[in-house]
């Protein structure tokens, strides 16, 4: 009677190994992403959600970046404002309040969201994982190995290779989810875009 278990047995090793096999797959397309995505091009819109679920606000623009630690992000809607990455600092200007802040990139980005588009220490700053897809997209989590950041995790969205979405959760539990329109892997972006100069007029923030 033993040989009747022997199929069932093989055939679910089987499935679990497949299952397993497909349930790495986010997390390999994500370190192939840091790895071979050098820069890239997109529109985005941005949902910020309450931690309770009850108010929402929604923005878009458009997103650049160019490794290593450059990146802009320009918001159009609602209201204008410019993040932008030099290598060197992180510029953050808004314009209706004519109001401009700096930090050292190094004391900017570390194990942040942005890190994981336009830096590339993926392992040594974050514990990733593999999780269920989603809304037609594969998603990888990523949690900083600091825990005294200021959010507790990213999940990253691909479809297929392309990066599709970026879902961050903050300290607070609030939730900020970034969808990505037609990403366009390793096009070439030029180098002004990633140059800040403060407006004239502007009051300046160094922090």
């Amino acid at each position: 009677m033993r040989p009747r278990f022997l199929f069932p047995t093989a055939l679910v090793a089987g499935m679990l190994m497949t299952s397993f096999e497909a349930q790495a797959a986010p997390v390999d397309t994500l370190r192939e992403f840091v790895r071979d995505v050098k820069s890239g091009h997109a529109q985005f819109t941005q949902t910020v959600t309450s931690p309770d679920g009850a108010k929402k606000k929604s923005s878009s623009g458009s997103f650049d970046f160019a490794r290593p630690n450059r990146f802009r992000f320009a918001y159009v809607k609602p209201f204008e404002q410019t993040i932008v990455a030099d290598g060197e600092k992180v510029w953050i200007y808004d314009r209706d309040l004519n109001q401009v802040s700096s930090r050292r990139i190094g004391n900017a980005l570390g194990a942040t969201p942005a890190a994981l588009l336009a830096g590339g220490s993926l392992d040594q700053d974050f514990d990733l994982a593999n999780l269920p897809a989603k809304d037609g997209l594969e998603w990888a989590e990523a949690r900083p190995k600091a825990k005294d950041g200021a959010f507790q995790s990213v999940r990253v969205g691909f479809r297929g290779k392309d990066l599709a979405a970026l879902e961050i959760i903050d300290s607070f539990g609030q939730q900020s989810l970034l969808r990505f329109d037609v990403f366009a892997a390793n096009a070439p972006v030029p180098a002004e875009a990633f140059r800040f100069t403060p407006p004239a007029g502007a009051d300046v923030i160094e922090q």
